[in-house]
């Protein structure tokens, strides 16, 4: 017997409250990332522009560490391996966190973003492949950088712009950028590592095993932890697997609940909110900011070479795949997954709010960066990259900025017709009527 329309589930069900405040704290925690984010970027782009960009690249090859470790690296390395593993074991957190005690714990909730950041991984990839099939010499080794979301700086714009759009719509770009995330460091471990010696690989397992029991045992000194971290990720950078792989997998040991002999799970949380209260101010305004500093400051070349390389298929292919294969991808997949489920949206929500929230996602900064240097290295490729990562995340996000700043005033209608409906006792039906109305 089929569904009627009445009793279908929505494809969006409203989180509880405990996310959705939990929800909240991240994404004002993110908000204030993703201004510090675009100001590291913004001081970046001008110094590598202007008369003293050797001063700018100077600063960034200089080199420290230890030699014997392998550990001799310039201080853009250092921030791409080593501060970016603390922005993804602040996501291995989250992951661990949405999907043990988060509202992801139901398989129904979770397949919508999986199903959604899959989408708007597969397309820009094949986007990106169809630009630059006949371009050659590796150009296809840089399939996967216009696959990622920024969730620093698509949660900035989302925070100025909507102050009025239902939080289902944020909870669903939240939980979409941090499946990207994982999906995003799963390439990078995969396709990206060019060398694999299995004897670091395998050290690595005592310190992390240690890590884990120490965790699992609630122990939060500092002191015994940071040197088991710290050994993890020496080891697996010494093993030719990306070193920001570390930060996910000791994310996933810290315990969401605490264990039965501590109580049980009704006890109270483990130690991942703990961490991730104190370690996510760090991620945000620092570790992500001074990479940022570091990876976005390309010297362009006045408008001549601006126009060589908004002219290169590399650079048209990850504008491409940022602006339509991430927004196609993401509200396609979204739109399948109603029709085939019978599920259908939130009597609050419009397809043209997820068309805004699918554009927002299309902003790829962070991991597109760190994806293109592993791609390509250094030289005229990395510039090419860099600035189709910039321009194709400044055209997503002025795009997503526009729909949803409509759609934010009129559900900011709605909210004001209602206020005054209440004021003057109006009938039960006006909100309903008035929604149906202005939300089209």
């Amino acid at each position: 017997m089929s569904t009627s329309p009445t009793t279908r589930p929505p494809l969006f069900p409203r989180g509880s409250w405990a996310e959705a405040s939990r929800i909240g704290e991240i994404l004002r925690k993110e908000t204030v990332g993703g201004a510090l984010l675009l100001v590291a970027s913004v001081v970046a782009l001008v110094w590598a522009n202007s008369p003293w960009k050797d001063g700018y690249t100077a600063l960034g090859d200089i080199t420290f560490g230890p030699e014997a470790l392998h550990l001799n690296l310039s201080l853009g390395t250092w921030a791409a391996d080593g501060l970016l593993a603390i922005f993804f074991f602040v996501v291995g957190l989250e992951l661990k966190r949405e999907f043990v005690a988060g509202d992801l714990r139901d398989p129904a909730r979770a397949a919508l973003p999986i199903a959604a950041a899959l989408g708007g991984m597969a397309l820009p990839a094949l986007v990106f492949v169809l630009i630059n099939l006949r371009t050659g010499d590796g150009a296809l080794e840089g399939w996967a950088i216009p696959t990622a979301t920024d969730i620093a700086f698509a949660v900035a714009i989302l925070a100025v712009v909507s102050t009025h759009l239902p939080s289902t719509l944020r909870i669903f770009l939240l939980t979409l950028a941090v499946v990207d995330d994982l999906l995003a460091i799963t390439i990078i471990a995969v396709f990206y590592t060019d060398h694999l010696s299995v004897a670091p690989l395998a050290a690595a397992l005592v310190p992390l095993a240690a890590f884990a029991f120490a965790v699992q045992r609630r122990i939060r000194s500092w002191w015994v932890l940071l040197p088991l971290a710290a050994a993890a990720w020496t080891l697996i950078h010494a093993s030719g697997v990306h070193a920001t792989v570390a930060g996910v997998v000791l994310g996933f040991t810290v315990p969401v609940m605490r264990s039965k002999a501590a109580g049980g799970p009704d006890a109270g949380p483990g130690l991942a909110e703990h961490f991730e209260h104190r370690i996510r101010p760090v991620s945000a305004g620092f570790a992500v900011p001074v990479f940022a500093f570091f990876a976005a400051g390309v010297t362009i070349g006045g408008l001549s070479g601006l126009q060589d390389a908004l002219r290169d298929p590399i650079t048209l292919g990850i504008i491409a795949g940022l602006v339509l294969g991430k927004t196609f991808g993401i509200f396609g997949t979204t739109f399948m997954m109603s029709r085939f489920t019978r599920a259908t949206l939130d009597s609050g929500l419009r397809w043209i709010d997820i068309f805004g929230v699918a554009m927002l996602a299309g902003i790829g900064f962070t991991v597109s960066l760190l994806i293109g240097e592993l791609a390509y290295g250094t030289g005229e490729r990395d510039v090419y990259v860099k600035i189709g990562v910039l321009f194709g995340s400044l055209i997503a996000a002025l795009l997503a900025a526009i729909v949803l700043r409509i759609r934010n005033r009129a559900y900011r209608q709605i909210a004001e017709q209602e206020e005054l409906d209440a004021d003057h006792d109006g009938i039960p039906d006006v909100y309903s009527e008035t929604r149906d109305r202005d939300v089209t």
